[in-house]
């Protein structure tokens, strides 16, 4: 089947599945856990639906970090097995699933004055670590280099924003980069649909049970009830509103958006320690977009959990807190662009959230609903084996083995290829071997950069709505493409929005 997602095929498979027919699994939530979920199921030769109320990654897998992390913190905090799971994970993403939208980002911290000599040597006993780490995961060193100490000079040529007093030099590290999470997800969806799954947003599930859902297309308010053999909550943070059971505590993770002029040259990340913590830092992160992110929080949430977080003024304050004193030229409140939060799905767990294991579970219910919360964005692909494989067991479904540790998403290949795609790199690193496609179905006046200050091109949002999925100009702006992270950014381009969308709907 084809892997693109339109308006029109939404509509069809809604009918369907309004229509009576019953599915082997049905899938809520359509993040990283979900997509993941249903391209595992139907790689596996399920029939699969997958529903979310509202667009692809809208919720928390919109709001990390958009690194494939090795599990270095884990490693320090003693939880060997989370560490592993991710190391393994992130090389199946770099190596298989999606080398297009992935690359290796140095980690650099630097020895400065808030830095003490045992907190440098400890990092390097952790990078070191890390290495054995990757090695036992088998990612080769050809797409994650070896970590090594630098002198002073090393580290002030790499990133001349640091301040040279007190500088005594650093350990730089390697870890995985994503273009962007949100490209992940739609690679995911896409995959899922071109081996059969049924990608519906926009449909809110009311109540689950075991043997489907009672919901709601919020487009055009029909109601209508979906028939499965087996059902998984992939909601994440929201996913005790369905599965009463399920007891989380929310954790509140914030970025900084900065424009990359602050911090010139910028190729590597930064870690900075967080004044008198163990294992919690600061990072700071150069993006392809020409941005820097800088994050993150780590803060429990009470109360009901919304749509889209607040970034509360605390968190900016403690971001800068941190990052300016390693700077020779502090940021200003002003300079920031933007900001951003997502909320963690945690597991219970006593103390502060920050200290809770990123461990994920998958739970079966007592009405048979599967429900698959923790964890983290590198270890979807393992979490929705273990959700898929424990609805297969229950409810003895006739399914093939797990597949998706060697399935590539859209666009991928391996780096060489890749290397010799006919499209701008920028592209490459976020379309892999579409990106010439993505050019060649929109008009020439939109090759060109919508708005000043951001590579982002009229194109991408012409293919977002031909072939992602996109119904709204939100989904071009704030998730196919991530213009929505700098208010400045949408601002400009909302206008060209509208335009698009209409030229995608209407052709």
């Amino acid at each position: 089947m084809s892997a693109s997602l339109t308006a029109a095929r939404r509509v069809r498979e809604l009918a369907e599945l309004a229509d009576g027919e019953t599915v082997d699994l049905l899938v809520v939530g359509l993040g990283v856990t979900g997509a993941g979920v249903a391209l595992d199921a139907a790689s596996r030769g399920l029939s699969v639906a997958a529903i979310d109320a509202h667009d692809l990654a809208f919720g928390t897998s919109r709001w990390s970090s958009k690194l494939v992390h090795g599990g270095l913190r884990y490693l320090a905090r003693g939880q060997f097995g989370v560490a592993y799971e991710s190391a393994v994970e992130r090389g199946i993403l770099m190596t298989r699933t999606a080398p297009h939208l992935t690359r290796a980002l140095g980690m650099l911290l630097p020895a400065t004055a808030q830095t003490t000599p045992s907190s440098v040597r400890l990092a390097g006993a952790g990078l070191r670590a890390g290495d054995v780490l990757r090695a036992v995961a088998g990612t080769p060193r050809t797409v994650l280099p070896t970590a090594r100490a630098l002198t002073a000079a090393q580290v002030r040529a790499m990133v001349p924003a640091l301040r040279a007093d007190g500088l005594r030099g650093g350990r730089l590290g390697w870890d995985g980069q994503l273009s962007d999470d949100v490209r992940l997800v739609v690679g995911l969806a896409r995959a899922a649909a071109a081996h059969g799954a049924r990608i519906v947003t926009r449909c809110r599930a009311e109540a689950l049970t075991g043997d489907g859902a009672t919901a709601r297309d919020t487009v055009t308010g029909q109601e209508l009830r979906i028939r499965a053999r087996a059902v998984v909550n992939a909601t994440g943070v929201w996913a005790g509103t369905l599965a009463p059971e399920i007891t989380l505590r929310p954790s509140r993770g914030t970025h900084l958006v900065l424009p990359g002029t602050l911090l010139p040259g910028l190729w590597t990340g930064l870690t900075i320690p967080v004044p008198g913590e163990f294992s919690r830092f600061v990072i700071v992160l150069p993006q392809p977009e020409g941005l820097v992110y800088v994050g993150l929080t780590d803060e429990p949430v009470a109360g009901p959990v919304p749509d889209v977080p607040e970034v509360p003024e605390s968190d900016v304050e403690f971001l800068l807190g941190v990052l300016n004193p390693v700077l020779a030229r502090p940021v200003r409140r002003d300079e920031v662009l933007g900001a951003y939060a997502g909320l963690r799905p945690l597991m219970g767990g006593d103390g502060r959230t920050a200290d809770i294991s990123r461990r994920h579970a998958v739970i079966e219910g007592p009405d048979g609903v599967v429900t698959v919360v923790g964890g983290k964005l590198t270890t979807y692909r393992r979490m929705a084996q273990d959700a898929v494989d424990l609805a297969v067991r229950r409810r003895e479904l006739s399914a093939g083995r797990c597949r998706t540790r060697d399935l590539p998403l859209p666009g991928a290949a391996d780096r060489a290829a890749l290397a010799r795609v006919d499209a701008p790199d920028r592209l490459v690193f976020r379309y892999g071997t579409e990106a010439p496609a993505v050019l060649a179905q929109a008009p020439p006046p939109l090759h060109g950069p919508l708005v000043e200050g951001s590579p982002v091109t009229g194109a991408e949002l012409l293919w977002a709505v031909r072939h992602e999925g996109a119904l709204t100009v939100d989904d071009l702006l704030d998730r196919r493409t991530r213009l929505g992270l700098v208010p400045a950014f949408r601002a400009a381009a909302l206008a060209a929005a509208e335009d698009i969308l209409a030229l995608g709907t209407d052709s």
